[in-house]
């Protein structure tokens, strides 16, 4: 098995799309009212389920934390430490929740959080040098 991708089971889709799209600059063509939302984010596809669809294929329900959850983290690089700080600055500006103001870690990389509107962790991080895998 292959690592396809990862998904995001969200409650209020409109609002999901407007904060990946427009704070975080994901590209999302599907419209605000969609049940599914399919993107590809950096070779890594990003998918955004409607909870209660999924629940309807599935025939369960399921139990979703509510506010600020610590189960993952979504995380997204920049080049430069600089840019951490900007990111931060530009998407809590926007209406993103602050979770962590930019830190430099004694391991080297400069991180900050934040979190969506269904309080999922996003990490916004750089090791002040362009990504290499």
């Amino acid at each position: 098995m292959k690592l396809d991708g990862f998904g995001l089971f969200v409650n209020d889709m409109a609002t999901m799309v407007r904060f990946y799209r427009d704070l975080l600059g994901f590209e999302i063509k599907e419209s605000e009212d969609t049940v599914n939302v399919y993107l590809i984010k950096d070779g890594t596809l990003f998918m955004l389920y409607g909870r209660n669809n999924f629940e309807s294929m599935t025939s369960r329900k399921y139990e979703y934390i509510k506010g600020l959850n610590g189960h993952f983290e979504i995380a997204l690089y920049v080049d430069t430490f600089e840019e951490v700080d900007n990111c931060f600055a530009e998407v809590v500006s926007k209406g993103a929740t602050p979770v962590l103001e930019p830190t430099t870690e004694p391991w080297g990389q400069r991180t900050c959080y934040i979190a969506d509107p269904e309080g999922n962790l996003i990490e916004i991080g750089s090791f002040n040098k362009p990504f290499q895998r």
